[in-house]
């Protein structure tokens, strides 16, 4: 691999979620690493162990600033821009908001990048672009019609890139998150993804609702899989990985009862009583699609991708995580 030490890396949305696993494996490994996040719905806690590190910068500001975006992005030769505003819901309540952010702001970004020359900006596309495709496994050339505002977004940021590699020569690589889970996953707010909302409901002994009868099935990815992923798209040399776009997942699914097995079985190891837990079910929600299983032979193939963590495997080091520090 190579070395990418005093190579300089902007990770946008770098106090969320992903951006916050991402910063701090590249500052473990002596990468210099630019953050930028508005804190809306970022964490400053999930990056203040690094804010004493000297190969780690944190600016306050919005892809939607046009200049904190060039601000941001100076000297940095690779940009891993994750700054987004997740969540279908969300966007059937708010599309206006979630347009503006991800699809202004990753103009707004793509400009950037242009103008300063980096090398590469790997983006977090979404499994949502799939849309009303019933095809499984998902295949990356093959997509349906878009079934909520922030899938919308998400397409349209591919067609961006596109475009910038095309018309200006910018390298962009788009990486297709399916249902990234892991530490550092907020679990509160409206908008908390499933896995640690039902963990921490079960932690708290409060019965959990699945929407619909818990059929529903997602590829479930591991923090850790979508690190190496972005770490590999990043330093990939191969050409037939330049304007391209990618499945990041495990390649495996799970539906949503048997998820609440396998969360109740990791949980129960810290507290036997947690398996008692009863279930609620609810309505579906809007926009939400049946079933989802990426293919990852595109990413394997030509980013030598190789997720280590199933679904097992994850969860227990999540249920580990959550058990500490919640």
């Amino acid at each position: 691999m190579k070395d990418l030490s005093k190579t300089k890396v902007l990770v946008t949305g770098a106090a969320g979620f992903i951006g916050s696993n991402l910063s701090e494996h590249l500052v473990n490994n002596g990468y210099d690493v630019v953050a930028l996040d508005n804190l809306a719905t970022g964490h400053k806690k999930n990056i203040e162990h690094l804010l004493e590190c000297s190969n780690f910068e944190f600016i306050q500001g919005d892809i939607r600033n046009i200049d904190d975006c060039k601000k941001s992005v100076k000297g940095c030769d690779y940009v891993l821009h994750q700054a987004a505003l997740g969540s279908v819901p969300r966007s059937i309540k708010d599309p206006v908001t979630s347009n503006d952010v991800n699809v202004g702001g990753f103009l707004n970004m793509l400009v950037a990048c242009k103008e300063e020359g980096v090398n590469k900006m790997v983006y977090a596309a979404s499994s949502s672009t799939y849309g009303d495709s019933k095809a499984l496994p998902k295949v990356e050339d093959n997509i349906g019609k878009p079934l909520s505002p922030y899938a919308i977004t998400k397409y349209v940021n591919e067609l961006y890139a596109d475009v910038f590699y095309k018309t200006y020569g910018l390298n962009t690589v788009g990486l297709r998150y399916f249902n990234v889970f892991g530490r550092k996953q907020d679990p509160n707010g409206a908008y908390a993804a499933v896995i640690p909302l039902f963990t921490k409901q079960l932690m708290n002994k409060q019965s959990p609702t699945i929407n619909g009868d818990g059929t529903y099935s997602r590829d479930f990815t591991y923090i850790d899989n979508v690190i190496q992923a972005n770490v590999k798209a990043m330093l990939s040399e191969n050409p037939d990985a330049e304007n391209a776009v990618f499945n990041v997942a495990y390649g495996d699914r799970t539906d949503l009862n048997m998820l609440v097995s396998l969360l109740k079985e990791s949980l129960s190891v810290k507290d036997k009583d947690i398996e008692k837990v009863e279930i609620n079910y609810g309505p579906l929600r809007a926009g939400d699609v049946p079933h989802s299983l990426a293919s990852i032979d595109k990413a394997k193939t030509l980013l030598g991708y190789d997720p280590q963590f199933d679904l097992k495997a994850g969860l227990d080091q999540a249920v580990d995580w959550y058990w500490t520090n919640l």
